[in-house]
């Protein structure tokens, strides 16, 4: 809900230890709000998330991440003043030093782009380059889930195959659930799909199968 305006009606998904899933629907389906839910951000008035075993609905948002969820909203709220360097040591406050698979300085050299701005304001990158630094971020807390919020709003064609490419490569090792608006990068970066239309999941399938079924794609996702 936002106030009593209640903005999911019915939405059950299910992602398993290593799977890559995305959340499809047009503007104003429920997808950003779902992430929240999850999240600790918009907590559910009823029914339950349940993380490696765990109910967490009711946690606050930093105790969410403490277990190992990372999330990326969409706006990716870089913090101003704060260099590139700053911008990944802050997540890392209060983290275990002895769980740190990623690092500030593995980061930095991971991502050349980020590197070769280690020293700059964040808030003065561009679009994809901040989109980059709020996905490492992320990574400094150790997720072992990742939820992406509309990773390629207002990037550039190049940027977008980058973050695509950033995707396949976590996925390796991490667990990941993300919403966007292109129906071709969903499905080709992820498993599975859901489909929200007004709250709801109205439809689940591979994405092999939701390739193949333009019916679907045109009842649920066609903007004309």
């Amino acid at each position: 809900f936002y106030g009593e305006s209640q903005a999911l009606q019915g939405v059950s998904l299910q992602l398993e230890a290593g799977e890559t899933v995305c959340i499809l629907g047009r503007n104003g389906a429920g997808k950003s709000t779902t992430l929240k839910s999850i999240m600790g951000l918009t907590p559910p008035r009823s029914g339950e998330v349940v993380y490696e075993g765990k109910p967490v609905q009711g946690w606050p948002a930093h105790r969410i991440a403490r277990a190992g969820i990372g999330y990326v909203p969409e706006d990716r709220r870089i913090f101003p003043g704060l260099t590139v360097r700053d911008n990944l040591d802050v997540a890392s406050y209060q983290r275990k030093a002895n769980s740190a698979h990623w690092t500030v300085d593995g980061l930095l050299k991971k991502y050349e782009m980020l590197g070769e701005r280690a020293d700059q304001d964040g808030a003065t990158l561009s679009g994809g380059q901040q989109q980059m630094l709020a996905v490492a971020r992320s990574l400094m807390i150790q997720p072992r889930l990742l939820l992406l919020d509309e990773p390629n709003e207002g990037l550039a064609p190049v940027i977008v195959q980058q973050i695509g490419e950033l995707i396949d490569d976590l996925s390796r090792t991490t667990t990941i659930l993300f919403t966007d608006q292109s129906v071709r990068f969903a499905l080709k970066h992820a498993q599975r799909a859901y489909i929200l239309e007004k709250g709801q999941v109205v439809h689940e399938a591979t994405s092999d199968e939701l390739r193949a079924d333009q019916a679907t794609q045109d009842r649920f996702l066609s903007v004309a």
